[in-house]
């Protein structure tokens, strides 16, 4: 706890001295109402699930917090990837100079590192992917020089398009959430884990029959972890990551369909993640009248660790009544399974071929 208190304080989130003027002794910190609202609103900020617990997520992403550019060396190390803000901040000048440095995600990897070698070298440093003092001079001594728009946007948001409108040979990472001993929300006899494996295979079918390459995360009845999701997904070299969820709350008021793609809510995103979200979302609306909660940026570890466009989708409350009774309908996970279809073709469309909201059909083969 003490270095949670020591962390929010260097983020001046908790005061850094007692009412009496005294420091706060480490020793005696304890997890207060204060310390639990500065919990939050770091939370909020950092756009983690806001619940005032510091988890192994939250825990994290405070102690990548700490870091400012310039703080330490930053180099690539393929089997501890260097995380902080300060390897943020880096990807983000490299952005704005034009250099592909791949997302903004506080992860170093090798996309950054090919970005920041491209970066040394066009400036007659030494290309050793090592941002230390004479790297870090050149960033400050250049201004932005991509106007106009997010540079990664634009850049990949033409790669989808020019890659072609088929879905032939496209890779596809499915993923139903929950899963073994983790069955999620119970309504009933039936499980949120059920229920979303179920519509991550008529999800596959309809992508299959689409020309996709799709592959599930999990069989029936199997439960893997976080990290073995997303580290299947990498190794799959997948094209898109969509993860299937069905949600609940205690207020009777929750209910509604929502989407969440990788971002920090201050710019820093995956901006095809960002549109297939959208189109997901809306699609899944129009076609089964569920409440539209909107589209939301998350830094949760399951769409940034991800190498690819990523997105979650939660397609309702099972905890509401009429959302429970709409989800238990096979017909209705079938129309869910469609939306998801005609978003994931709508996002290789150019626009001039992008047909509108709830109005693809997957042309008939025979």
């Amino acid at each position: 706890m003490a270095d949670v208190h020591a962390a929010l304080r260097s983020l001046g989130l908790l005061l850094a001295t007692a009412p009496d003027g005294e420091a706060p002794a480490l020793e005696s910190a304890e997890y207060d109402e204060a310390t639990e609202l500065a919990v939050r609103h770091f939370q909020q900020v950092r756009g983690l699930s806001v619940d005032g617990r510091v988890g192994e997520e939250t825990y994290r992403a405070l102690s990548e917090a700490r870091w400012s550019l310039g703080d330490r060396l930053l180099r690539y190390d393929p089997e501890r990837p260097m995380r902080g803000d300060d390897v943020t901040n880096l990807q983000e000048r490299l952005l704005e100079l034009g250099y592909d440095a791949g997302r903004a995600d506080g992860m170093l990897g090798a996309e950054t590192e090919a970005g920041l070698r491209a970066f040394q070298r066009d400036y007659g440093l030494t290309s050793d992917g090592t941002c230390g003092p004479a790297t870090l001079r050149a960033l400050r001594q250049l201004g932005r020089k991509v106007t106009g728009g997010r540079p990664q946007l634009l850049r990949q948001s033409a790669s989808f398009v020019e890659s072609g409108p088929h879905l032939i040979g496209r890779r596809i990472v499915v993923d139903a959430g929950h899963g073994g001993a983790d069955t999620g929300f119970a309504a009933g006899e039936t499980t949120e884990a059920d229920l979303v494996f179920d519509l991550a295979s008529r999800v596959e079918g309809r992508l299959a029959a689409a020309g996709a390459t799709v592959y599930l995360t999990r069989g029936r009845s199997q439960g893997p972890e976080l990290a073995q999701r997303t580290a299947f997904a990498n190794d799959a070299r997948a094209d898109l990551f969509i993860s299937l969820h069905m949600d609940a709350h205690s207020s009777e008021h929750a209910r509604g369909v929502a989407s969440y793609y990788y971002g920090t809510g201050s710019g820093a995103s995956s901006t095809v993640g960002e549109q297939f979200a959208n189109l997901v979302r809306r699609e899944v609306v129009a076609r089964t009248g569920l409440l539209d909660l909107g589209s939301h940026p998350k830094t949760w570890d399951l769409l940034r660790m991800t190498r690819m466009p990523s997105v979650r989708l939660d397609s309702g409350y099972l905890s509401h009544p009429v959302d429970r009774l709409l989800l238990l309908d096979a017909r209705v996970r079938s129309a869910i399974a469609h939306g998801v279809l005609a978003a994931v073709q709508r996002l290789y469309l150019p626009a001039e071929a992008d047909p509108a909201t709830g109005t693809f059909v997957l042309p008939d083969k025979r």
